[in-house]
C-alpha cells in the first residue's frame, strides 16, 4: 500500500513528541519495508522534507514557536496537500486532534482514516481560554461525525465518544469501519530484570496541567521530608520546560537538590531507567492510554497513578495504587505507602504479566490488516 499519515508531531520537532508520534513510529518501524508511507508533518524551526528512520518526511506549514500558530498553518497547508496529492496514495491516516481543523473528507474521495487517541471534553475549559476551549470542544463532537473509519487506542476512549452526539456516529456503526488498537511496548522490555534504587520516576511529555507535575512536585516537597534519601528523576521533554523549571526554582533547597531532570531518552537508556526506578508515578489529571505506563509494566515496576477512568486498570489489577487525582496531599501518602510495601515486586509482575502480549510488531500487524480492510471497504 501507499500510505499517506498526517502526524503533528515527529522526531525533532520544536514542541516535542509525545505518545502520537511514538505509536507511529514504531508501528512503521515493522511495515516500512512492505508499504510506502510518507508522512506529513507539521513544519517546525530547521525541519526540512527528508527521510527519518526510513521514513519519508515531507513538512509543512508555518515555522512558528507560537503552538496555535503552527498547527493552524499545518492544518490548512495539510488539507491542500491532500487536495493536490491524495489520489496518489491509497489510504491516509490522520491523527485526531480538534486543533487541526483539516475536514479531509471535503478533498479526497481516498479511504480516510481517523485514529483517535483521546478524548478530552470539558478539560478543555479548565486549561484554556473560554473562546478557544469552546471551539476545541465543538470540533472535537463535530469533526468524526464526517468519516467513515476508525482506530480507537482504548475501550475507555470508544466511551468517552459514544456519549452525547456521537452516539450518532455508533449508531452508524454498521456503515463505518471501526477497531480498537491499543498501544505496544518493545520486546526488549520484558526480558529487563528490574531492581529498585533509591529514586521514583515519573517519565511523559512536560506538560503541567494535564500530566499532574504541579501535583508531583507539591507531592514530593512532602515526601521527602520523610525520605530524603529518596530522590525523584523526570525523564521527558515538551513545549513546557522553561515553565516547569521556574517552578522547580522555587521549590525548598532541599527537595530542589534532590530532583534531576533527565531530558529526552530513548532505547536502552530509557529501559535502563525505567527498570531501576524504585516505583513510578503518573499524577496526570488527563490520559488516553500512555505508553509509557505499558513500558513500565513491561519493565515490571509498581505504579502509583491518579484515579481517572482511563487509569483504572492499574488498581483493578493489583499493579500499583491511586490516589485523588489533583490531589498532592493524597499523592505524597500513596508515594510514602508504595515506598514500605514489601509486594512491589509482586506488582510489577502482574504488569509485565498483562502487557506481554502487546508487542509492537503485532500491534503493527493489526494495524497493517485494519489498513487492509478500511481500503477495500
Amino acid at each position: 500500500m501507499k500510505i499517506l499519515h498526517l502526524l503533528y508531531e515527529s522526531r525533532g520537532d520544536y514542541f516535542g513528541t509525545g505518545g502520537v508520534g511514538t505509536r507511529a513510529y514504531e508501528i512503521y518501524k515493522h511495515l516500512k519495508n512492505r508499504h510506502e508511507i510518507t508522512l506529513l508533518c507539521r513544519k517546525y524551526p530547521g525541519a526540512k522534507d527528508r527521510e527519518i528512520e526510513g521514513l519519508k518526511h515531507v513538512f509543512f506549514g508555518a515555522e512558528s514557536k507560537s503552538f496555535t500558530k503552527a498547527l493552524l498553518s499545518y492544518a490548512f497547508n495539510a488539507a491542500l496537500f491532500v487536495k493536490r496529492y491524495g489520489d496518489g496514495f491509497d489510504i491516509i491516516i490522520e491523527e485526531f486532534s480538534p486543533a487541526i481543523p483539516t475536514f479531509l473528507h471535503f478533498f479526497t474521495k481516498k479511504p480516510v482514516v481517523l485514529q483517535i487517541q483521546g478524548c478530552t471534553g470539558g478539560l478543555y475549559f479548565r486549561k484554556y481560554n473560554p473562546a478557544y476551549a469552546s471551539m476545541l470542544y465543538f470540533l472535537e463532537k463535530l469533526r468524526p461525525l464526517f468519516y467513515d473509519n476508525f482506530i480507537f487506542i482504548s475501550q475507555e476512549t470508544v466511551k468517552r465518544f459514544s456519549k452525547g452526539g456521537m452516539g450518532r456516529l455508533f449508531a452508524l456503526k454498521g456503515s463505518k469501519c471501526i477497531e480498537i488498537i491499543p498501544n505496544g511496548i518493545s520486546s526488549e522490555m520484558l526480558s529487563v530484570i528490574p531492581e529498585e534504587n533509591n529514586y521514583i520516576l515519573y517519565f511523559g511529555r512536560i506538560d503541567i496541567y494535564a500530566k499532574g507535575l504541579d501535583i508531583l512536585i507539591d507531592a514530593y516537597k512532602d515526601f521527602c521530608k520523610s525520605f530524603p534519601e529518596i530522590r525523584l528523576f523526570i525523564a521527558g521533554d515538551g513545549r513546557e520546560m522553561k515553565e516547569f523549571k521556574d517552578m522547580l526554582v522555587k521549590l525548598p533547597d532541599d527537595s530542589r537538590r534532590n530532583i534531576e531532570l533527565l531530558g529526552w531518552v530513548s532505547g536502552d537508556k530509557k529501559i535502563e531507567v525505567i527498570s531501576k526506578a524504585l516505583f513510578v508515578v503518573l499524577p496526570s489529571r488527563h490520559e488516553v492510554q500512555p505508553i509509557s505506563i505499558l513500558e513500565q509494566m513491561a519493565c515490571g515496576k509498581a505504579i502509583i497513578t491518579s484515579n481517572i477512568p482511563e487509569l483504572s486498570h492499574i488498581t483493578k489489577n493489583i499493579v500499583g495504587i491511586s490516589f485523588k487525582s489533583g490531589d498532592a496531599v493524597a499523592l505524597a501518602q500513596a508515594m510514602k505507602d508504595l515506598t514500605v510495601r514489601k509486594d512491589i515486586r509482586e506488582m510489577g509482575q502482574r504488569g509485565r504479566d498483562l502487557v506481554k502480549d502487546l508487542t509492537w510488531d503485532k500491534i503493527a500487524l493489526r494495524f497493517e490488516t485494519f489498513l487492509e480492510r478500511a481500503r477495500k471497504k
